[in-house]
């Protein structure tokens, strides 16, 4: 006689025991019906044992806090409420698609429609070196993005130009719309996932970097991948998710210099609330093998004055702080003063769902918000250097994702009212990038381009190989589109005294220098689309041509010698600042303390 009173020929000890087991946990099971889903937990339990499927995880974040399950205490039910009505998969990646299509058609479709700037030139001209130059150029003189400046080297020794250069821009960009789609359906649902990828999509950061030819969609790209990446790593655990997130931050880094407040923001998530032993060997591991792209982001800091500590100019304070993260809100989506107060203050709505829904994601998003912010109020920042709202485009996916929560949140839920929110947002997310650049939206004035093909045709008619350009002046890639083989590759960068000295002692021959001045800059105080012809003095050491509002000066002789250049760079640069030359100040400066030094 078992001790269960169970005798039977076929029920001895060791089945009887196997049968009260079930019944234990087939009763266990009966009562876990009653408790509603709870909300996605990211972090798994030390160890990583304990491992949870992303799509149950998240399938229960966008909640009613409203609904209070019956039988539990009023905490619980507060924190896990049932799940409220969530859009299908095939109608968030209808909408998706949607979103995406509509990216690609605009950024295809106005490509040439911004003109072209000194940075995209930059680009291109770096990439003319091969590749060991490329990398010594960025790793050791420029420092910076290595994995921009490769697809840059790509493009040109493909045959491309500045076409080719915004296409991987606008690439990178339509690219970055599914992924940001997905990382606001892990964080909150498919509803908010795909309200925040429609204010994403409209949004000036996005279109206008889409367009242009500078890493910045490239950095909303893998930074997005690898948010991507960590909530997957965090919530199943494992060595090959870790790996793969290692790969996503890497590539994060290599684009950008801010990449490392990207990695900051995850690891304060790691180490506040996923401290498992594969999570911080990866970590580990990336702090190994992102010595280059450190390396690199020094050298850029150096060169520009930006550390930690006293002395310099930080951002003056908190208020300074704040009052840039205002601005850099106005550009995720729109900066009419009165718009951005209301979209705060639905952002702070947001924020407060996001709570209630899922305390895992909004502390993930307090990192991505609170880190930077710290950072800057740390950091010291030299004369000539300041963050822009472009270094933040990291933040466009959450700070737009709360946008979203902060509408379903106030809406209640009604699709009519929440459609018709979402248009309103997005027709002034549209107003302020015409406010802002005007010409990615309704074209370049034709008397512009007109004038910018015809000095372009001219200097690549009349150039020597061993010309000295003096900065990266967009004529000057017009230039070389047209000529390749026989455009000078000298060029002597502005703003940067120690960079044009050193361009300037590495150079082989120094022939005639070459200037340019841009009346419709939006540098200058005003703008204008003719400018007068001038001549620096003494007159018959230069040759000059204006065509509309551009103005290109030319020494008569070779400069042959660094101080030479530069002293016939002073001449040029007092004449641009008497034509109102917004940058002829810096110039000047620059010219100045690269004589200082020469004459030490």
């Amino acid at each position: 006689m078992h001790r269960h009173r169970v005798e039977h020929a076929l029920d001895r000890a060791l089945p009887a025991d196997l049968a009260d087991l079930r019944r234990r946990l087939v009763h266990a099971l009966e009562e876990l019906e009653q408790v509603p889903v709870r909300a996605a937990v990211l972090a798994p339990t030390p160890g990583d044992t304990r491992r949870v499927g992303l799509r149950a995880s998240f399938a229960a974040l966008a909640t009613r806090t409203s609904e209070v399950s019956p039988g539990r205490p009023e905490p619980y039910a507060r924190t896990y409420a049932e799940p409220a009505a969530e859009l299908g998969l095939r109608t968030f990646w209808l909408g998706v698609a949607g979103c995406t299509s509509a990216v690609a058609v605009f950024l295809l479709a106005r490509l040439t429609a911004w003109p072209p700037h000194e940075d995209e030139t930059l680009a291109l001209f770096v990439g003319r070196k091969s590749l060991g130059g490329l990398f010594t150029t960025v790793q050791t003189e420029r420092g910076g993005a290595p994995l921009h400046f490769l697809c840059a080297w790509v493009v040109v020794h493909l045959g491309g130009g500045l076409v080719g250069l915004r296409l991987f821009s606008a690439l990178f960009a339509i690219a970055s719309v599914p992924v940001v789609a997905l990382v606001g359906a892990r964080l909150a649902g498919r509803t908010a996932g795909l309200a925040a990828t429609a204010i994403g999509s409209a949004s000036w950061m996005l279109l206008f970097h889409g367009i242009y030819g500078r890493m910045y969609s490239l950095f909303l790209l893998t930074s997005a991948l690898s948010y991507l990446a960590f909530l997957a790593a965090v919530a199943e655990g494992g060595r090959k998710r870790w790996a793969l997130w290692a790969v996503a931050i890497l590539a994060t880094v290599a684009t950008h210099p801010y990449g490392a407040l990207v990695l900051a923001t995850q690891v304060v998530y790691v180490l506040a609330r996923a401290r498992t032993r594969a999570a911080l060997y990866a970590t580990a591991a990336v702090a190994v093998l992102g010595a280059p792209f450190w390396y690199s982001d020094h050298v850029l800091a150096g060169r520009f004055d930006v550390s930690v500590g006293a002395g310099g100019q930080k951002l003056d304070g908190p208020g300074a702080v704040l009052e840039y993260l205002y601005r850099v809100a106005g550009d995720f989506t729109s900066g009419f003063t009165p718009a951005v107060i209301a979209i705060l203050v639905v952002a702070v709505v947001g924020a407060r769902a996001l709570w209630l829904r899922n305390r895992d994601a909004a502390f993930l998003t307090a990192c991505v918000v609170l880190v930077p912010t710290a950072a800057f109020i740390l950091a010291r920042f030299g004369q000539s250097t300041s963050p822009e709202s472009r270094h933040l485009i990291f933040v466009l996916p959450f700070f737009a994702l709360l946008v979203a929560l902060g509408l379903i949140d106030l809406t209640r839920g009604r699709t009519p009212v929440l459609v018709a929110a979402l248009v309103v947002l997005m027709s002034a997310e549209v107003a302020w990038g015409w406010d802002k650049t005007a010409p990615l939206y309704k074209g370049e004035a034709a008397t512009r381009v007109e004038a910018r093909e015809a000095a372009s045709a001219w200097l690549a008619r009349s150039s020597r190989a061993d010309d000295v350009l003096f900065g990266y002046d967009p004529l000057f890639l017009g230039g070389w589109e047209r000529d390749r083989a026989g455009f000078s590759d000298t060029v002597i960068p502005r703003a940067d005294a120690k960079l044009a000295l050193r361009s300037l002692r590495e150079a082989g021959t120094l022939g005639r220098g070459v200037w340019v001045f841009d009346a419709s800059d939006t540098n200058n105080f005003t703008q204008k689309l003719t400018i007068p012809l001038r001549y620096p003095n003494p007159r018959s050491d230069f040759e000059a041509r204006a065509f509309g509002p551009f103005l290109v000066i030319r020494s008569t002789e070779p400069t042959r010698t660094p101080k030479e250049f530069l002293l016939e760079t002073r001449q040029a640069q007092i004449l641009g600042r008497s034509l109102g030359s917004g940058d002829a100040d810096v110039n000047l400066l620059t010219a100045d303390q690269a004589l200082s030094t020469l004459e030490r």
